[in-house]
C-alpha cells in the first residue's frame, strides 16, 4: 500500500460504536433491555456521532480515542472522546452469566496486594462509586509500576488523563440506572458486581 493511500485512510478514520458482546436483554434484571437501548443505543451513539463531527479538520484528526482523551484540552472534543472510551470499556466488561465471580491470576494478586482482599477492594470501590457527587465514573486502574488505584472521575473524564490504564469502570451518571433504580444508586452499584466479566477485566491488566 502506498504512502498516499495510507495517509488518506488514516486521515479519514472514523469512530465506531463498540459491538455488544451480549444481547440487549442479557443483563436483566441488573441492567434492563430498556436501559441498554437508551444508554448504549442513544447516549453512546450520540457521543460517537458528536466525535465524528467534531474531530475532522482539527489537530486530533486521525488520532485514536485514547490519544484524544490523553491529550485534548477540556472541551467538546475531549468530553465526547472521553465518553466514547468510557462507555466502550463499560459495556464490554459485562456478561449475563459471567464465567467467574472474582478476578483471577495477576489481577487477583494485585488486588490482594494493594487492597488487602477482594472484599475490601469491593467495599472501597463501591464507596467511591456511591459517594461521587453528581455525574461521573468510578475506576479501577493500574499505573506503570503495576500498582492499582481507585479513582473518581467527574463527567466524562478517564484515568488516562493521569497516566493510568483503566481496567474497570462504573458509570454513575443517572441515565445509566434511573429507569431501573430511580434514585437508588447504591442498589444499582451493588447489583453490578454480579454481571462483571472478570475474564475481560483480567485481560486489560
Amino acid at each position: 500500500m502506498n504512502t498516499l493511500l495510507m495517509s488518506l485512510i488514516f486521515m479519514t478514520m472514523s469512530y465506531d460504536m463498540p459491538k455488544l458482546p451480549y444481547a440487549t436483554d442479557a443483563l436483566a434484571p441488573v441492567i434492563s433491555q430498556q436501559t441498554i437501548e437508551f444508554h448504549y443505543g442513544k447516549h453512546l451513539q450520540a457521543y460517537v456521532n458528536n466525535l465524528n463531527s467534531l474531530v475532522p479538520g482539527t489537530e486530533f484528526e486521525g488520532k485514536t480515542v485514547e490519544q484524544i482523551v490523553s491529550t485534548a484540552p477540556d472541551g467538546a472534543i475531549f468530553n465526547n472522546a472521553g465518553q466514547v472510551l468510557n462507555h466502550t470499556l463499560y459495556f464490554t466488561q459485562f456478561a449475563g452469566k459471567p464465567s467467574q465471580s472474582e478476578p483471577s491470576g495477576k489481577l487477583a494478586e494485585a488486588i490482594v496486594k494493594d487492597f488487602g482482599s477482594f472484599d475490601n477492594f469491593k467495599k472501597e470501590f463501591t464507596a467511591a462509586a456511591v459517594g461521587l457527587f453528581g455525574s461521573g465514573w468510578a475506576w479501577l486502574s493500574v499505573d506503570k509500576s503495576g500498582k492499582l488505584h481507585i479513582t473518581k472521575e467527574t463527567n466524562g473524564s478517564n484515568p488516562l488523563r493521569a497516566g493510568l490504564k483503566p481496567l474497570l469502570g462504573f458509570d454513575v451518571w443517572e441515565h445509566s440506572y434511573y429507569l431501573d433504580y430511580q434514585n437508588r444508586r447504591a442498589d444499582h452499584i451493588a447489583a453490578l458486581w454480579s454481571i462483571i466479566d472478570w475474564a475481560v477485566v483480567d485481560s486489560r491488566l
